[in-house]
């Protein structure tokens, strides 16, 4: 589809954008993040908050690829013999519970291993751009600038996990490099639900600083017509 749409409903105003200009970026939703027994599950967290999305994320990803548009997944995953993992990053975890230790599914947040793998209802499909990156955000480390501007893309509509920090992280990487953004709503969570409350509101303060949010059905609707 190339035609300008606009979301008239969008957060703080409406969002105009064309899905030939556009990418649809699914952040992080691998098994060890999203399912029970993985790398997430296994610090305490609440997975089901994450499962909860996959739905939603679905849906858009089904919208999307109606029309054509361009589909970027990432995964935080490093290099087995951890030369992309700088000790301030891998330090950080509980000890047994570190970037590269044996986990629950595989090696964990490790290229090539099982929990490090998106979850199999929202596998890319062939053609759609998969990029593993060693940081939170997803152009450090990674050709994903050059992948998304030899397509022409300008504009991004933001999924994934977590809101506040590998979403966050990319979004704002994104606006500093000139992309238009938006985060879609219910496509997104965060294992603690007050920070993606307050990332959205960071993100779509003062007149869109960072960028736009809106629902997965205000854009369908707009796609639609």
């Amino acid at each position: 589809m190339n035609k300008q749409l606009t979301v008239p409903t969008a957060q703080p105003f409406a969002y105009s954008f064309n899905p030939a200009h556009t990418a649809l970026v699914v952040i992080d939703m691998q098994r060890d993040f999203v399912e029970p027994g993985g790398f997430g599950a296994s610090l305490g967290n609440d997975v089901t908050r994450l499962q909860a999305i996959i739905p939603a994320v679905r849906a858009m990803l089904d919208a999307w690829r109606a029309v054509g548009g361009t589909v970027l997944h990432t995964r935080e995953a490093h290099a087995p013999d951890l030369s992309d993992c700088p000790p301030a990053k891998r330090l950080r975890g509980k000890p047994s519970m570190r970037i590269g230790d044996a986990g629950p599914m595989g090696r964990i947040l490790i290229a090539g291993e099982p929990g490090a793998e998106i979850v199999p209802e929202l596998a890319p499909l062939p053609g759609e751009l998969v990029v593993d990156k060693p940081g939170k955000g997803m152009f450090y480390g990674t050709p994903v600038d050059a992948l998304l501007r030899e397509r022409g893309i300008t504009h991004l509509l933001f999924m994934g996990v977590t809101t506040e920090v590998c979403v966050q992280t990319s979004m704002r990487e994104a606006n500093d490099r000139g992309y238009e953004c938006l985060i879609v709503e219910d496509g997104t969570e965060s294992y603690f639900p007050s920070y993606k409350v307050a990332t959205l509101s960071m993100l779509t303060a003062q007149g869109a600083i960072v960028g736009w949010s809106a629902t997965t059905a205000e854009i369908q609707q707009a796609l639609q017509g």
